[in-house]
């Protein structure tokens, strides 16, 4: 044995094993005390990053315990990919090396087929995240997890660590274009994570030799000697080396191989959210969240000793994108995936995919696929990710969807990701905090929330035609009913009354009780258009614009302050842009631009279009690309210019001429006022009766209709359904076959028809109205709703309508039917 201040003390390699095999702290705990004497000495601890004044920096990284994990997952892609680059013999910080993390993927990697399940998993193995601790998890309150992360990556020699892994804001990557880290500080997140006493192993060997060294992190416990007024984080450095022993191989509990070089770190009792288990399903699952499309594949593995029963305890993952695309028939609405790529001068370039899931999966209804979806698929409540290299570095919850897009019913089955890889620099420096977990609050963060609000949530976009046509599902007019209700309520309560100001307020009521019905001819139905029939290829045989529009005829004309599209057809399916294997691309540029007869031009070079407009392009979609232009500053009115429109092809580009011209501004369409007519729309939500089978029931729907519309339950216990988009309710579907309306007309014995008839009426009026009521205070008065969930440390926002919708089915619609208010007084003085 070694000895140190005459004090035994253990070999390096028996103090690396003691640490590493220590299953969580209070094991480690158990290392320390039994080699007090090494451990105790305040000369062997120094100070994380030479800094005694760390906690703060340490303190101020991620907020999440899942998003301080990737950090670390992002850190061993970094070290793989730098490894690789040296290997090659290319100095990582020259001019030499890969420029983006893109161009760095093919060149390391040129013949990966990750696609394929067995490539996949073998590059996986590169970088595992592996479950430790006692078991076994059916009695996991009594155990922690700790998390291992290794790599086969560059690895550090011992007497770099205090450059290395063991600094903060050093900048070590600032000048390596292809690895996301920057600051040397984002992978010391986690250490807040690591139960209560912050532990944290950290071993490495460098891949082109040296030893194996190891260093054990922890929150320095503060003493009255101390004289800073907060604690810090330190290192053990026993004689002011880095502890370090030779090695070939080390037995490591890797999954399909040993330990040779690279890096190992141990994260002791990690706190996970609650919620949370094994790591081959719930950590596989977040990890692709927060990695929509990582640069490598990753390996998760838990162990049989935590999960004795489960027999998958190792999945490889590629991220979310990989994700859905391998499960989009399974779980994804037909033609509900598509992209759109933008490119303006407020930001530069960004790409946004946008995902709808189905309302129904496997042979679940439609509350059990939402809660099953959310699950799979939104875990962290992240409805809009915005990545850069594929690592997610902020997001909105659904609250986007029904605030901003006001899509209501895809408020639980979107999902969109906006990457922000090829934005300018100086607009995304402003989108994203140091720690790269979350979005600040400021001018670019709010601009782009109008500008992906304004493009996603336009009423030509596919969004509003998914919703559109989920909504047709129960597209009759009922307008009759509810008028009736309201004209029967305005006879009784006058239109300046503070109740019809209220309603007002929110629904811009304008009835006019002596108005005459205007008379005519009653106006046709439109006719729906008839879908052509698609049949798509793989690759595009054809592709032209629409309109006409040629080499010599303009395709549109664009007005100065507007903008327009422009539509090609072809033949390719949805997927050609985005698919994993042979995917394919679209490009347009400027060949020139000419004076009014075409002859000339001023530029004979191609340029690219977003030197003269803002663009907006798309993914095809049933045979049809769309290209939105709109003209920069530097173009006038009359200005004509020839675009060059080319879709790849194996065979050769296929390619399209074509020219605009630029036209005047747009005038203001004027408005022509409406007359007035007793059946005008009041702006209230329309009430829409509903039954299990509508066939034979005159302006009604059917449960299964109203399901598909709303993406609610209906069943015997529901009430009734509000449809809402944004904040404006738009339908109140009553349930005519609730259990509730049931209970009630069996009070009397024997009814007659009209016995049935006012029951009826009392019921979807009684609710029609309550809920038109408490909907309109409870918008009026902007309160907020929300509601603890279970696994959850922070509760979730509920919509007014939903929120309704559960009181209803609970008891309160049995209240309103049942209590006249004199038997209530009478009840309460019993």
């Amino acid at each position: 044995m070694a000895t140190l201040f005459d004090k035994p003390v253990p070999s390096s390699k028996e103090l690396f094993f003691g640490l590493y095999e220590a299953k969580d702290e209070a094991d480690v705990d158990e290392v320390i005390e039994r080699y007090s004497t090494y451990f105790n000495n305040p000369d062997n601890w120094h100070p994380l990053g030479d800094n005694k004044s760390n906690f703060s920096i340490v303190k101020n990284q991620q907020s999440n315990p899942i998003a301080a994990i990737i950090e670390k997952i992002t850190n061993s892609i970094d070290a793989i990919l730098m490894k690789r680059c040296l290997i090659e013999g290319i100095e990582p910080d020259s001019k030499n090396a890969p420029q983006s993390m893109e161009e760095a993927i093919d060149l390391f990697f040129p013949d990966r087929h990750w696609d394929l399940q067995q490539m996949r998993r073998e590059q996986a193995e590169e970088i595992q995240v592996i479950a430790d601790g006692k078991g076994p998890r059916s009695r996991r309150a009594l155990y922690d997890t700790s998390v291992i992360v290794y790599d086969n990556g560059e690895g550090q020699r011992p007497e770099d660590f205090k450059n290395t892994f063991l600094s903060l804001i050093r900048g070590n990557k600032n000048d390596i274009q292809f690895v996301q880290g920057k600051y040397n500080m984002g992978g010391a997140g986690a250490i807040v994570f690591c139960g209560k006493k912050r532990y944290q192993l950290i071993a490495s060997k460098r891949f082109d030799g040296g030893n194996f060294g190891f260093t054990l992190v922890r929150e320095h416990k503060k003493t009255k000697s101390d004289q800073a007024k907060e604690t810090w984080f330190e290192y053990f450095i026993p004689n002011g080396k880095i502890l370090s022993f030779d090695i070939d191989q080390l037995e490591l509990g890797l999954e399909n191989r040993k330990f040779e070089t690279g890096t190992i770190i141990k994260l002791y009792s990690y706190q996970f959210p609650s919620g949370y288990s094994g790591f081959a399903q719930d950590l596989n699952q977040s990890i692709n969240e927060y990695l929509f499309n990582p640069a490598l594949p990753i390996l998760t593995k838990d162990t049989a000793a935590r999960y004795p029963n489960n027999k998958v305890l190792e999945m490889d993952l590629y991220g979310l994108e990989f994700r859905l695309q391998k499960e989009e028939k399974e779980y994804l609405e037909e033609n509900g995936v598509f992209w759109e790529t933008y490119e303006d001068d407020l930001f530069g370039e960004m790409k946004v995919s946008c995902y709808v899931f189905k309302n129904k999966v496997k042979d679940y209804g439609v509350k059990k696929t939402k809660d099953y979806i959310q699950q799979r698929y939104f875990k962290n409540d992240m409805a809009v990710l915005f990545s850069l290299n594929g690592q997610v570095h902020g997001h909105y919850t659904s609250e986007f969807i029904t605030r901003s897009l006001k899509m209501n019913l895809l408020k639980n089955h979107l999902l969109i990701h906006v990457d922000c890889t090829n934005m300018k620099y100086e607009f995304r420096k402003e989108l994203f905090m140091a720690s790269r977990d979350r979005l600040k609050d400021g001018e670019e963060t709010q601009a782009l929330r109008h500008y992906l609000a304004d493009k996603l949530g336009g009423s030509g976009g596919r969004l509003s035609e998914i919703e559109k046509r989920r909504k047709s599902a129960v597209d009759i007019d009922t307008s009759s009913t509810t008028k009736n209700l309201i004209r029967n309520l305005s006879k009784n309560m006058p239109m300046d009354s503070e109740m019809m100001k209220l309603l007002n307020q929110t629904f811009k009521i304008d009835a006019k009780k002596d108005a005459k019905q205007k008379k005519g001819k009653p106006k046709r139905s439109k006719r729906k258009k008839e879908e052509k029939p698609f049949d798509p290829k793989r690759f595009p045989t054809f592709f032209h614009v629409q309109k006409n529009g040629s080499e010599t005829r303009e395709a549109a004309k664009i007005p100065i302050d507007g903008e327009k599209t422009i539509k090609f057809d072809t033949d390719v399916e949805d997927e050609y842009f985005n698919r994993v294997e042979e995917p394919g691309d679209i490009q347009f540029s400027i060949l020139r631009y000419g004076d009014n007869d075409r002859t000339g031009g001023k530029q004979a070079t191609p340029a690219k279009l977003a030197e003269a407009f803002n663009v907006s392009r798309s993914s095809p979609n049933r045979g049809e690309i769309r290209l939105t232009l709109n003209p920069k500053s530097n173009l006038q009115v009359d200005d004509e210019v020839q675009i060059k429109a080319s879709l790849s092809s194996p065979t050769g580009d296929l390619d399209e001429l074509f020219w605009v011209k630029i036209s005047e501004k747009q005038k203001p369409k004027k408005k022509i006022p409406k007359k007035e007519t007793e059946n005008q729309d009041l702006g209230l939500p329309q009430l829409v009766f509903a039954y299990q089978n509508a066939e034979d029931k005159k302006d009604a729907v059917s449960w299964e209709a109203v399901e598909d519309a709303t993406n609610e339950e209906m069943n015997v216990d529901t009430v009734m359904v509000p449809q809402a988009k944004g904040e404006t309710l738009e339908k109140i579907y009553v349930n005519m076959e609730s259990h509730v309306l049931m209970n009630f007309k069996s009070k009397n014995k024997n009814p007659n028809q009209e016995q049935l008839e006012i029951s009826n009426r009392k019921y979807y009026t009684s609710v029609y109205f309550h809920t038109l009521f408490l909907y309109t205070i409870t918008q009026n008065r902007k309160y907020k709703i929300f509601q603890e969930q279970e696994n959850k440390s922070e509760p979730d926002s509920v919509d007014i309508a939903f929120y309704l919708k559960d009181v209803f089915d609970h008891y309160y619609s049995d209240f309103l039917l049942n209590f006249q208010m004199e038997q209530l007084i009478e009840s309460l003085g019993d």
